[in-house]
């Protein structure tokens, strides 16, 4: 058998050593934080445990359906019929279907039609090869028009990606309209589903085993660097010890690759350099009654500062207070990165007060606010010619982060596929066959 290093427990590290155990080999999985679970580990809110970057299953998510009936969980999987609202011009506005879009107020109804032309080709098609290197800016437009672009798409991608909202690439874009375009149970109604108590069950289940097939955690252990000889990976350093491995897959932040990995050819840290990724907080309330009836809001007017907001107990209908996520994504670089808790959550408040007016500072039972420095990559035009291959110039060494999904967004059914593929990459053990009887002549 061989000896495995996973660096990094996220779901993808945890499916890549939960993979290669049952593939027969001896693995070590390292992690830096003190939980498992990357961004689906959660942390307890007032009594309830959530996630802390919210997340949701969409009906096209094949293998994450895939592991749970392989870890007995395909029971704890619920679906439930869920709504968008789109808050424009000072009012919340139903969202997402066909009947809501023709009803919006004050759009021009060419720019309403060429909209839903758009979103209904694109969860039709299966591949779209032309859109790599088209700027999702240009496409819209494209498709749309300079109004529907402005009313429906210029605000979600500038307090997305701020600078680079101009240049985001339309492949990357197409997918995420598929994916919950295609979660929907008619055409006039979204589905979406959650894991019963939340991703932390499938996050406990695969370390369960992991233990169970003989796979050891390490938690509280950042690698320091990766260790080879010869052009071969030799395995990885601690702080507290050295682990020998003939394989090592990592699965964290490609910002992390090329200091973490000594040995790597130059032009292959220029490349992992190269992609930039920008922040994320999370901006979380809990609260005595619900802000609106939709799991999530588009938020399209200048001055309020977030894409939107998602409110996760219009999807896990088992928890009693309501709980909001408001996303902050910015670069990292941005000054409101670094604004103290107080300041994010007042201002994350008077977004809430605008959907609903009705709320007041008493209705507020708990709130967190959890930053992320390496959230969401910039996926540019011809981004999947920057990403470099899996398997690295260094023998024995994967290496792939979220990314490497592209033109597939973050979400935990991408990171068990990357993470179950990259261990399949490894050379399965050869039995030996057992020793012959020896039949001895008689003479």
């Amino acid at each position: 058998m061989a000896k495995v290093l996973v660096i990094g427990a996220g779901v993808m590290g945890l499916a890549t050593a939960w993979q290669a155990l049952r593939d027969g080999h001896q693995v070590d999985l390292l992690e830096a934080a003190p939980e498992p679970g990357g961004m689906a580990a959660h942390f307890d809110f007032a009594g309830d445990s959530i996630e802390r970057f919210y997340h949701f299953v969409c009906r096209t998510d094949y293998p994450t359906f895939e592991l749970l009936r392989e870890l007995n969980l395909e029971d704890r999987l619920r679906w439930r019929p869920t709504s968008m609202g789109f808050y424009t011009d000072g009012r919340l506005h139903p969202w997402g279907n066909p009947v809501a879009l023709l009803q919006l107020p004050h759009a021009p109804l060419l720019s309403k039609l060429r909209y839903g032309l758009l979103a209904f080709v694109s969860t039709r098609r299966d591949s779209w090869p032309e859109l790599e290197n088209e700027s999702a800016k240009d496409w819209i437009i494209r498709w749309c028009g300079e109004d529907a672009y402005r009313r429906f798409w210029k605000t979600l991608l500038e307090f997305k990606f701020y600078e680079h909202a101009d240049n985001i690439s339309a492949a990357w874009i197409w997918t995420r309209i598929r994916r919950i375009g295609r979660s929907r149970s008619s055409i006039m109604q979204e589905e979406l589903g959650y894991i019963d108590g939340g991703s932390q069950t499938l996050v406990d289940a695969l370390v369960r085993d992991i233990e169970k097939l003989g796979g050891r955690i390490h938690l509280g252990s950042p690698v320091q660097f990766v260790t080879t000889q010869g052009n071969r990976v030799t395995g990885a350093e601690t702080s507290s010890q050295h682990f020998e491995a003939d394989y090592v897959i990592s699965t964290t932040p490609t910002p992390y690759v090329a200091d973490m990995i000594p040995d790597l050819p130059e032009d292959w840290k220029q490349r992992y350099r190269a992609i930039q990724n920008i922040g994320v907080i999370c901006v979380i309330f809990k609260l005595r009654r619900p802000v609106t009836e939709h799991f999530w809001v588009n938020v399209s007017i200048p001055d309020l500062t977030i894409p939107g907001v998602v409110e996760l107990t219009n999807l896990r209908k088992e928890i009693s207070n309501s709980i909001v996520y408001i996303p902050y994504y910015m670069p990292t670089t941005n000054e409101k990165f670094y604004w103290p808790d107080e300041h994010l959550l007042a201002e994350g408040f008077g977004c809430l007060l605008r959907l609903n007016p009705e709320l007041k500072a008493s209705d507020i039972v708990a709130t967190h606010v959890g930053r992320l420095r390496h959230g969401q990559p910039v996926c540019e035009p011809g981004f999947a010619a920057k990403i470099p291959p899996v398997q690295t110039p260094i023998e024995g060494l994967q290496i792939a982060d979220t990314c490497f999904y592209y033109p597939e967004d973050r979400g935990i059914a991408e990171s068990v596929r990357l993470g179950r593929s990259m261990a399949r990459a490894i050379p399965q053990p050869i039995p030996v066959p057992a020793p012959s009887p020896r039949v001895e002549s008689i003479v």
